[in-house]
C-alpha cells in the first residue's frame, strides 16, 4: 500500500482513504493520492474549489486527496507542487497562480508521467492532461455587451482585476477590452488589481476616489472584489446603487446585492471541483477523458435571480 511522506509545506490535509482499495478497471487492487496545491484559500470562492473535490473524491475510499495554501504566494504554490511530487503523488490538481511562471514547473510534472488536471487557469503549454473551466473569454465579452447596453453606449468603466499574472485575470480582462472597444463612447479609464480579494479592492476603490477618479460603472472580476468595492463606495458616502456594478462567480454577496439592487448583474463561474475530482478519478482508472471540458456560465441579473442558485 503506498504510504504518504509528511512534508512541512503542507498547512492542510484531509485523508479520505477510509475503506477498502479501490477496484480499478484493468488493473491490480490500487490506492491512489491526488495533490491540489491551491493557490490562496482566503478567497473564499478558493476554498470552496478545494471543498468540491473533497467532496466529490470522499466518495471513492481508496483515494488520498492531500492540499495545501500558497495565501498568495506563487513561490510556494511551486514549491507546495515540488513537494506534493516529491512525496509520491499520482495525479496533480492545480489552478496555477502565475501562468508563465508555472508553465515549466507543471510541464516537468508531467514529464515525469503525473497526469495533471488544471482546473480553471491554464499555463502557457499544453503539458497538461485535462483543463476543466468555464469560458472567461465569453463572460468577459458578455459582461462587456451587458454594460454597453445598460450605460446605453455611452459612461466610463473601472476595472477591478483579479491577480494579473494568472490566465482568467489575463481572459477577462482582454476579451472585456476588446469588446467594450466596439462601443466608441465607453472608456475605460483604469484597470487596477484587487487579486480577487475584497480586502484589496476596498483599498483599490478608495484609492480611485481619493485621486478624483471618476466612473460610472465597476467591473469586478470577482463578486468578492465587487463586495469590496460597494464597501469603499459607502464608506465614501456613495450610494451602490448609483453605480453599475457587474461582478462574476455568484457568490451569496453577490445575490443579495443582486436582490437589493446594489449590483446590476454576474455570471456564474462554477469552481470546477466536482468536475475536476470526476474526471481525475477516470484519469486514474484508465479512461479516455475530453482535454478541454467547459463548464457552463449563466447570467444572473434580478430578473432570475431567485431560480439560479449561487456556486457555493
Amino acid at each position: 500500500m503506498f504510504k504518504l511522506k509528511v512534508f512541512a509545506q503542507i498547512v492542510m490535509s484531509v485523508t479520505l482513504m477510509l475503506g477498502a482499495p479501490m477496484k480499478w478497471a484493468g488493473a491490480q487492487d490500487k490506492n491512489f493520492t491526488i495533490g491540489f496545491p491551491q493557490d490562496n484559500m482566503a478567497n473564499d470562492w478558493r476554498r470552496a474549489q478545494v471543498m468540491a473535490v473533497k467532496a466529490e473524491l470522499s466518495l471513492h475510499p481508496g483515494i488520498t486527496f492531500v492540499y495545501s495554501d500558497a495565501q498568495g504566494d506563487t513561490a510556494k504554490n511551486i514549491r507546495d507542487i515540488e513537494d506534493m511530487v516529491d512525496s509520491g503523488i499520482d495525479l496533480l490538481m492545480v489552478s496555477p497562480r502565475d501562468s508563465a511562471a508555472m508553465t515549466p514547473v507543471i510541464a516537468h510534472v508531467r514529464a515525469q508521467g503525473i497526469p495533471v488536471v488544471l482546473l480553471t487557469r491554464r499555463i502557457l503549454t499544453d503539458d497538461y492532461t485535462a483543463f476543466v473551466s468555464a469560458s472567461d473569454d465569453k463572460i468577459a465579452r458578455r459582461a462587456a455587451a451587458y454594460m454597453a447596453e445598460q450605460l446605453n453606449g455611452k459612461g466610463t468603466i473601472l476595472v477591478l482585476q483579479g491577480v494579473p499574472t494568472a490566465s482568467t485575470a489575463i481572459k477577462r480582462t482582454a476579451g472585456f477590452l476588446e469588446e467594450i472597444a466596439k462601443h466608441e463612447n465607453i472608456k475605460v479609464v483604469a484597470v487596477r488589481p484587487a487579486n480577487y480579494l475584497r480586502s484589496e479592492a476596498i483599498k483599490v476603490v478608495e484609492q480611485a476616489l481619493d485621486e478624483g477618479l471618476s466612473f460610472d460603472a465597476i467591473y469586478a472580476q470577482s463578486d468578492s472584489m465587487a463586495s469590496g468595492a460597494r464597501l469603499a463606495l459607502k464608506a465614501a458616502g456613495i450610494d451602490p446603487k448609483n453605480k453599475l456594478i457587474v461582478g462574476i462567480d455568484y457568490i451569496p454577496e453577490a445575490r443579495e446585492a443582486i436582490r437589493s439592487g446594489e449590483q446590476s448583474a454576474t455570471f456564474t463561474y462554477p469552481t470546477s471541483g466536482k468536475e475536476g475530482a470526476q474526471l481525475a478519478v477516470q484519469i486514474l482508472m484508465g479512461q479516455a477523458v475530453s482535454r478541454e471540458i467547459e463548464v457552463p456560465s449563466e447570467m444572473v441579473t434580478q430578473s432570475n435571480v431567485e431560480q439560479v442558485d449561487t456556486v457555493f
